[in-house]
């Protein structure tokens, strides 16, 4: 049975929160969290270490709320929703007939990676619409920029405010809309620079010696090794769904690795791709999907001359 304001309603009840003080966070939140707890539905958290202390001291003692791990749950899109509907299924198959989250994303999601992002909170529209949540996602204006509000507001249907008030959102935008949307992907600022490397119809074994011999040292191994698997299926991807030719370029630097891959065709049909799995890998998405949780950063552009993955092993920069 469906409680508050997602009373009624059948599948995901998403909601923003665009907040400017303290204060209107928790005249939003602490009623949505109190409320699921008398209600008996399982009721979580998922912020950051600031805002998770601040509602610690505002809930009563032992309240019943389950504060979630923030930074591991928002690591990367594709991890984010594969940990989601797993904890999901999981309150259902107990018997829940609603579920009630709150979180946020750290502050850094707003700037260089914000795309992928943006894609996240509106492919969520569709892969969490089979289970009864109700979630809010909590956005700061005061550090937000007025472009990620923009996207806030067209990837959520509803918002909280803190007068108590669950309106529509006036912008919001149907996914398979806003996910066919051109987004030409900003440079990282690396890429003003010559490559290190192009490649022409290399095969996965010759790109992922490539990534191999870019290496410095100066990146974690286990970035290194999930930007070799990243390169190595879109690639593979590229050679098998794509129109040849097939390009690689690749940069380096002291905190990064940068790829990318094109080829002349159209990209995947599916607008989910690399956030979802798609059906059995038969026209790529799976490996996609392997990608994006296999890289600190992945952006997808459609252009004139064709289909570009951008792919960042290290930390991700883009020009403003």
């Amino acid at each position: 049975m469906r409680t508050g304001a997602a009373a009624g309603h059948v599948g995901y009840f998403h909601e923003a929160i665009c907040y400017e003080s303290d204060e209107e966070l928790l005249a939003v939140v602490l009623p949505f969290l109190l409320g699921g707890i008398e209600a008996g539905e399982p009721t979580l958290v998922s912020f950051g270490e600031r805002h998770a202390a601040l509602l610690r001291s505002a809930l009563p003692a032992d309240s019943g709320v389950r504060f979630l791990p923030g930074g591991d749950v928002y690591a990367r899109p594709t991890a984010a929703i594969r940990s989601y509907r797993r904890l999901l299924a999981e309150h259902v198959g107990a018997g829940a007939g609603q579920i009630r989250i709150v979180g946020e994303l750290a502050p850094a999601a707003l700037g260089a990676t914000w795309d992928w992002w943006a894609r996240y909170e509106s492919a969520i529209n569709h892969a969490y619409d089979e289970f009864p949540l109700w979630s809010m996602c909590a956005y700061d204006r005061r550090i937000t920029p007025a472009p990620v509000l923009a996207d806030v507001l067209r990837t959520h249907p509803r918002v909280a405010l803190p007068d108590g008030r669950h309106l529509p959102s006036e912008t919001y935008t149907d996914p398979l809309v806003y996910l066919t949307e051109p987004r030409p992907a900003l440079p990282d600022p690396i890429q003003y620079t010559p490559p290190l490397l192009e490649l022409v119809e290399p095969s996965p074994a010759l790109a992922r010696a490539a990534v191999y011999d870019a290496d410095r040292g100066h990146l974690p191994p286990d970035d290194v090794e999930d930007l070799v698997v990243a390169v190595s299926e879109t690639v593979t991807n590229a050679l098998r769904h794509g129109r040849r030719p097939v390009a690689l370029r690749l940069w380096s630097g002291p905190d990064r690795i940068v790829v990318t891959v094109h080829d002349g065709g159209d990209g995947p049909k599916d607008r989910f791709a690399g956030l979802l799995p798609t059906g059995n890998g038969a026209n790529g998405g799976l490996g996609l999907w392997i990608t994006h949780q296999s890289c600190n950063h992945v952006t997808m552009h459609r252009g004139t001359d064709g289909f570009t993955v951008r792919l960042t092993g290290g930390n991700a920069h883009v020009t403003s």
